[in-house]
């Protein structure tokens, strides 16, 4: 049985701003600890413990990180860094350096986006079958799972920049309006517990009509491939089929192995191709189907949120997966 457990925890995050805000916020991170109870460690300036939690606080003129790298830190500003982990944890020195490599390699430039076509549903890939599939998290969110702009919340990663999604997210730049590490030092336990609810989720989904669906089309021969998954919770994998997992925190472009019949490749529930799949599809003379719903619920509000890549020549489908694939069953008389 494939079980998934928080054995250890650790947490890195780096602030640069001018010397006056971080002195503000190292009063305030100062604080946080007094007020929930961890204790100075008296092994170095800065160290703190609680239960079997560490935290470490660290400021720099000029961050090591920077130095190295040849990035200039502008006059006036500093850096203050915060790390939280579980006692004996050890991480590896190329894990550590793994988000300043990528910061180095510069921020990802999104799609051009074209007038692809909208059709009702997917009787046009009757046309050019077979079909390989690439899928996002719009599967997962069917099965139970958050989506990943989830992660991005709980994280305090980003924040809504208006209520269309096109218009992209705000980053929390300024070290005051990062609260992340205010919430899991002055409220730990239920934030730990916010932070793995994704991977509970992940443990507990179970394969949908989708997918099994999907795995019906592989075994009838419509589909063909693995499937270039952008997702970490093995559904596909569960369902039985084939995968080729595309998504990489280090912009790597992995291979897709794309069988020499595939005509076509059906994208479901991805909004991002930052792995080149579909570009790749279109090299090869393939055609492009996309069914999404090209938008999101949150909190009762349904926000727009288009296909970021679509081309003249593809076709979008606007509608859930499970919907759209069981319809594409009858179709092709596969029983699902």
């Amino acid at each position: 049985m494939e079980r998934l457990v928080l054995e250890e925890l650790y947490l890195h995050v780096s602030w640069l701003a001018p010397a006056a805000e971080i002195a503000d916020h190292r009063r305030d991170v100062d604080q946080w600890l007094t007020d929930d109870r961890w204790k100075p460690t008296g092994i170095v300036d800065g160290s703190w413990r609680r239960g079997d939690l560490y935290a470490t606080i660290a400021e720099h003129t000029v961050r090591p990180q920077d130095e190295r790298a040849g990035r200039d830190t502008p006059e006036g500003f500093m850096s203050l860094d915060v790390t939280i982990h579980s006692e004996d944890y050890t991480f590896t020195r190329a894990s550590r350096n793994l988000p300043w490599d990528v910061l180095a390699g510069g921020m990802r430039v999104k799609e051009k986006r074209g007038n692809p076509t909208y059709v009702d549903d997917l009787s046009g890939l009757l046309d050019h079958l077979p079909f390989v599939v690439e899928a996002g998290c719009g599967t997962s969110i069917e099965a139970g799972i958050p989506p990943l702009h989830w992660l991005h919340k709980v994280y305090r990663v980003t924040a809504r920049a208006g209520n269309d999604l096109t218009q992209g997210y705000a980053f929390p730049l300024a070290p005051a309006a990062d609260i992340l590490i205010k919430e899991i030092l002055t409220a730990t336990d239920r934030k730990v517990e916010n932070m793995v609810s994704t991977f509970r989720s992940v443990v507990l989904a179970e394969p949908t009509s989708a997918h099994r669906a999907l795995k019906a089309f592989h075994h009838a021969g419509h589909m063909v491939g693995p499937v270039a998954t952008h997702n970490f919770d093995r559904l596909f994998a569960k369902a039985g089929l084939p995968e080729a997992f595309m998504r990489r925190y280090d912009q790597r472009t992995p291979y897709m192995p794309f069988p020499d019949e595939a005509k076509s490749v059906l994208v479901i529930g991805l909004h991002a191709d930052r792995r080149r799949v579909q570009a790749r599809a279109r090299e090869r003379g393939m055609k492009v189907f996309y069914l999404d719903t090209e938008g999101v619920t949150e909190n009762g509000v349904y926000r727009l949120y288009l296909i970021e890549g679509a081309r003249e020549g593809d076709v979008v489908v606007r509608s859930e997966a499970t919907l759209a694939l069981l319809h594409l069953a009858g179709l092709l008389n596969v029983n699902v």
